[in-house]
């Protein structure tokens, strides 16, 4: 029988400080500002001055280029950069929340909880209150559940799909609304993204 191996995610493999080769280095402070083409020696000599870590970002460039940072936060920085990126490149699906037409607070909360969840996954919300008995008698209940869902979710989420009777059910479709896990770049953001495009290029 064939085996089939899962294939494994590569790791980006940083230099850093002593371990990188290359003996003449373009050299980058901790905002990005090009420091100039240094030796590694007193790039290093710098970089222990700040209290900061050498680390090669561009090996493949002429020359190398280098950056004065903490090393364990630009780890923590990439880890974050990636998630965020899978997370924008994930296919929506569309995740069912059941609820109850006179279901208690806490109950409440908990279901808006786990929408939240959905919601910042990227994937669709659909609201269901399903009615028992005699519960399709009195519809508003079911409304106010659900209007009270929308408004804690206001922020994160549009409404697709308006509530709407289906049988005994009564649904809304709520998609997230992607202005909310994207604000406005500020100046600084906008910096750090130019100099890693100059870096690219120049790899």
């Amino acid at each position: 029988m064939r085996r089939f191996k899962r294939k494994q995610e590569s790791k980006k493999y940083y230099r850093v400080n002593e371990r990188i080769y290359a003996l003449t280095l373009r050299v980058l402070d901790s905002f990005g500002k090009q420091i100039g083409i240094l030796p590694k020696f007193e790039a290093l000599k710098k970089a222990r001055e700040e209290g900061l870590d050498l680390v090669e970002v561009a090996p493949k460039a002429i020359p190398p280029v280098a950056k004065i940072i903490d090393f364990k936060k630009f780890l923590y920085q990439e880890k974050k950069k990636k998630k965020e990126e899978k997370r924008k490149s994930k296919i929506s699906e569309t995740k069912e929340v059941r609820l109850g037409p006179f279901m208690n607070n806490h109950d409440l909360q908990v279901m808006i909880r786990r929408a939240e969840s959905f919601l910042n996954d990227n994937d669709k919300v659909r609201l269901v209150v399903k009615f028992a008995g005699r519960q399709i008698t009195h519809p508003e209940f079911g409304h106010e559940i659900i209007r009270k869902v929308i408004n804690s979710l206001g922020k994160i989420s549009k409404v697709e799909r308006d509530a709407h009777l289906e049988g005994r059910q009564l649904i809304a479709l709520l998609t997230p609304e992607k202005t909310a896990k994207n604000p406005p770049k500020s100046t600084y953001e906008e910096k750090n993204q130019e100099i890693s495009r100059q870096e690219v290029q120049s790899n």
